[in-house]
C-alpha cells in the first residue's frame, strides 16, 4: 500500500533529517555559488559543467540547440496553448519565425546582413547555445537547492531585509543570488517554480522576475571591458549592484507591479520576535522531512527546465533578431531615446543624446548600450559609466529576458514588462549619472 509523505517522514531519524537538510543543500550551494578554478578559468561549477558539455558536444551543440528550437515552436501547437490569448498567438508566430532564423543560421542562407557577427551568429552562439545548455543542466541541480529545506531556512533568516525593502519573501534572496552568480534564466526557473507551487504571490513573483533576474557577474566584466571601465572595476561593480537593487525597491512600489495580486497559497511563515532562528531551523527540517526522493525531484526539475529552454530559445532567435535589426537599421530606438533625453539633459553631461538613445536600445538587447558607446573613444566617462549601469540594471530586454519571463507562469503581460523596463531605465539614469560624475 502507498505510504503518505507524512507517515514515511514520521519514521525518519533526526540524523537522517539533518543529513537530508544539510548535505543536498551544501552540494547545491557548491554547484551554484562557489567559484572553482579549472583549466585556468575561475567560475562556478555549473558554468564549468556547461562549458564541458559544450566542448563535449562540439558541433553537435548547434544541432542540439536547433532541436530545442524546433521543439519549442511545436510545443504550443501540440498542447493547444497557442489559442489561450492574443499574446500566446503572437509568441507562437514568433517561435515559428525563430525556427526559420535558426535554419538560416545553420545553413548560412538568406541575406548577408543577417550573418554579420552581431546578428544571427551572436544570437545563436552567445545566447541560444549557452541558455539551451545551462537551463536543463542547472535544473538538474536545482533539486538540491529547492527541495530539501535550504530555501525555506535562509528565507526566514533574511525576512527582515527582504520584506521591508523589496516586498518579497526572504527566500527570494536565493533567486537574486542564483541570477547574479549563475544565469538570469536559472533565477527565473526558481521563481517560476516557487510561484507555481504557491510560495510566491503574483506580485512577489513579478517583482523578483523584473527586479532580481539580472545578468551574471562574469557578463558585467564584458560590459566594463567594452566601455573601457576596467580601471574603475570595483566601483563600477558595487555601484551597479546597489543601483540595480535600489531601482528594484522603488519599482516594487509603483504601478504596474504594486497593483498585482498579492495572495500566496503557501506563503513563507512570519517569525515571532526571538524565534527567528528556531523557526528557520524547524521550517527547513520540515521541508527535508517531506522531501521527495532525489531521483523524482531531479526528473521533475529536468522536465521543467527542458520546457523552459524550448519555450525561451525560439523567442530569443526571432525577437532578438528583430530587435537587433531595428536597433541597427531603423531610427526607432533613436525616437524612443527621446523619452530619456530630458532626464539625461538635466545633468548637463556631454553626449546626452547618445546616452539616451543607447539606453533605449537596451530594450532590444542588454549589450547594445555598451556596443553603441564603447566603440567611440570620444564618448565621455560619465556617459560610458551610465550606459554600463543601464545595461545591467534595466534587466528586461527582448533578445532573452523578456521571452524568458513570458515563458514562465508568472501573470505579467508583455506591455507591463515594457512599462517596468522604461521605469527602470529612467530611475537608473537618475542614480547612475551623478555616481559617474563623482567617479570621474
Amino acid at each position: 500500500m502507498a505510504t503518505t509523505p507524512h507517515s514515511s517522514a514520521s519514521r525518519q531519524s533526526p540524523g537522517l533529517l539533518l543529513f537530508k537538510l544539510l548535505v543536498p543543500s551544501a552540494i547545491g550551494i557548491f554547484i551554484f555559488f562557489i567559484p572553482v578554478t579549472w583549466a585556468g578559468r575561475s567560475t562556478i561549477p555549473l558554468d564549468h559543467l556547461v562549458t564541458a558539455a559544450r566542448a563535449g558536444l562540439g558541433d553537435g551543440a548547434r544541432y542540439y540547440a536547433l532541436a530545442l528550437i524546433v521543439a519549442g515552436a511545436a510545443y504550443p501547437l501540440i498542447k493547444g496553448e497557442w489559442r489561450r490569448s492574443a499574446t500566446d498567438i503572437v509568441f507562437t508566430v514568433l517561435k515559428l519565425l525563430g525556427v526559420v532564423a535558426a535554419v538560416l543560421t545553420m545553413t548560412s542562407a538568406g541575406p548577408a546582413l543577417l550573418h554579420q557577427p552581431d546578428m544571427l551568429p551572436f544570437l545563436y552562439d552567445k545566447l541560444v547555445i549557452p541558455v539551451g545548455l545551462i537551463v536543463p543542466i542547472g535544473a538538474i541541480f536545482l533539486a538540491l537547492l529547492l527541495s530539501y529545506g535550504l530555501l525555506e531556512l535562509i528565507g526566514i533568516l533574511v525576512q527582515p531585509v527582504m520584506r521591508p525593502l523589496w516586498r518579497t519573501p526572504g527566500r527570494s534572496a536565493i533567486d537574486a543570488v542564483a541570477s547574479f552568480v549563475g544565469s538570469y534564466s536559472i533565477g527565473l526557473l526558481i521563481t517560476s517554480r516557487a510561484y507555481a507551487s504557491g510560495q510566491y504571490s503574483a506580485r512577489e513573483a513579478a517583482i523578483i522576475a523584473t527586479g532580481f533576474s539580472t545578468v551574471s557577474a562574469p557578463f558585467m566584466i564584458i560590459v566594463a571591458k567594452t566601455l573601457g571601465l576596467m580601471e574603475v572595476w570595483n566601483a563600477f561593480f558595487w555601484l551597479t549592484l546597489v543601483i540595480t537593487f535600489i531601482v528594484s525597491a522603488v519599482t516594487a512600489r509603483l504601478w504596474p507591479l504594486s497593483r498585482m495580486d498579492n495572495h500566496a497559497s503557501d506563503g513563507e511563515p512570519e517569525a515571532q520576535k526571538g524565534d527567528r532562528l528556531g523557526l528557520a531551523w524547524r521550517t527547513g527540517i520540515k521541508v527535508a522531512e517531506q522531501a521527495p526522493r532525489l531521483s523524482a525531484s531531479v526528473r521533475k526539475n529536468l522536465a521543467e527546465g527542458l520546457v523552459m529552454a524550448i519555450s525561451i530559445l525560439p523567442s530569443i532567435m526571432s525577437v532578438g533578431l528583430l530587435g537587433l535589426l531595428v536597433a541597427k537599421y531603423t531610427p526607432v530606438f533613436e525616437w524612443l531615446g527621446w523619452l530619456f533625453y530630458p532626464i539625461v539633459a538635466l545633468f548637463g553631461i556631454e553626449h546626452a543624446q547618445e546616452l539616451a538613445q543607447a539606453s533605449a536600445a537596451g530594450l532590444a538587447e542588454m549589450f547594445l548600450p555598451a556596443l553603441l558607446l564603447g566603440g567611440d573613444a570620444g564618448i565621455d566617462f560619465v556617459a560610458r559609466f551610465s550606459a554600463g549601469v543601464v545595461s545591467i540594471s534595466s534587466i528586461l530586454f527582448f533578445s532573452a529576458s523578456i521571452p524568458c519571463v513570458v515563458a514562465t507562469r508568472i501573470p505579467i503581460t508583455l506591455w507591463q514588462l515594457v512599462v517596468v523596463w522604461a521605469i527602470r531605465v529612467a530611475l537608473t539614469l537618475v542614480l547612475a549619472i551623478p555616481m559617474g560624475m563623482l567617479l570621474q
